[in-house]
């Protein structure tokens, strides 16, 4: 660092910002406990600095105070805010930004800085669900305005409109009343011919629900939640990959076998490691090998991208019918989940203890 600093001391004018920046965060981080005078001060030589610099020193910078354990929110929101090839590794390694800074920098910018986020430690509850709700946002495609209907002298003229209109021109001498009548009988048969062409259009036949490619950041959220064995939210974050309700991700998980939760991560093109990694953090028993490879890896050498895509499909057309229930939702997972109003009979399953019931909720936990 002092060679480094030496050379930058050579008279160059284009490059005093980066000597001034340098110092200053070297200073600081020699500071073991910043006072309260001293993160003010800090904060104010930084903010100028920090954008008249070069995007190599800004990038050194960054990673300097990623490492520093108390930090100015101006100075983290600043460095938050750059363009992403500087403030990365600030966003993913740095232990000073609080839940704040964290929910702005996630409103404020792209993708590539809510990815960067995504890949932090210990995720408060608040920035998951900013996450989230940034990826739901960003996956909803925009509305395209309907046309303009157009103007009424553009609108098709009916033979019987036609010749009341003929009608109207050879008789110049009508009466009020009949001119009346005549237009009510146009007016009327416009209206029947609307209804018969109405009548005639054919019906669309529904379409099947689009499945859409996994996004870098939920695939990042999944992984996360699978590390820490966080199956509530890994759930709920399935769930909004799917665009389905909480009890269909829920229902996924819960089976023990694994072998929906596979399908459902091909469907949505997961990577295969990630995919293994998730699948074995959530049952330990697809870790074991049977020759050469693992059960988790036979079990997804087994399926095929159409096929689950289908099968997906076909779950998530059963989930959009079945919306019909209690208002407020309880996860299936949750530890102290009551005896639901509803059960189905597929959900029913007396032959299980109440001791198979507690090994299911804590499955992916370790054991």
């Amino acid at each position: 660092m002092a060679d480094r600093f030496r050379e930058l001391e050579r008279p160059q004018t284009g490059r005093l910002k980066d000597v001034v920046l340098m110092a200053t965060v070297t200073g600081f981080e020699a500071l073991r406990r910043p006072r309260r005078i001293d993160l003010k001060q800090f904060s104010e030589l930084f903010d100028p600095l920090f954008s008249a610099s070069s995007d190599e020193a800004r990038r050194q910078a960054a990673a300097a105070l990623s490492q520093c354990q108390y930090l100015p929110p101006s100075v983290a929101l600043q460095i938050g805010n750059a363009p992403i090839s500087i403030a990365a590794i600030f966003l993913t390694r740095s232990t000073s930004i609080d839940d704040a800074t964290l929910l702005q920098v996630i409103r404020a910018q792209g993708q590539a800085h809510a990815t960067a986020i995504a890949r932090r430690d210990n995720l408060s509850v608040h920035v998951v669900d900013a996450l989230v709700e940034r990826r739901q946002t960003a996956a909803t495609p925009a509305k395209t305005p309907a046309p303009a209907m157009p103007a009424s002298p553009a609108m098709p003229v009916f033979p019987a409109a036609r010749a009341a209109d003929e009608a109207q021109t050879r008789q110049p001498e009508t009466t009020a009343q009949d001119m009346t009548t005549a237009k009510l009988l146009r007016e009327e048969k416009l209206r029947s011919d609307l209804k018969s062409l109405a009548r005639v259009t054919p019906k669309t036949a529904p379409s099947l629900p689009v499945i859409e490619p996994l996004e870098p950041l939920h695939g990042a959220l999944l992984v996360r939640f699978a590390r820490s064995g966080e199956a509530n939210l890994f759930a709920a974050s399935l769930s909004a990959a799917l665009s389905s309700t909480a009890e269909l991700g829920e229902r996924i998980l819960l089976d023990i076998s694994g072998q929906q939760l596979a399908t459902t991560l091909t469907a949505l093109d997961m990577h295969a490691d990630d995919s293994l990694f998730v699948l074995c953090a959530f049952y330990p028993d697809l870790a074991e090998r049977l020759g050469g490879a693992t059960r988790g890896e036979a079990l997804l050498g087994s399926l095929s991208s159409e096929t689950c895509r289908v099968r997906v499909q076909a779950w998530l057309q059963s989930d959009q019918k079945d919306t019909v229930g209690p208002s407020g939702h309880q996860a299936y997972l949750s530890p102290d989940r009551g005896n639901a109003p509803r059960q189905t009979a597929a959900r029913q399953d007396p032959a299980r203890s109440v001791a198979d019931v507690q090994q299911t909720r804590t499955f992916g936990r370790g054991r």
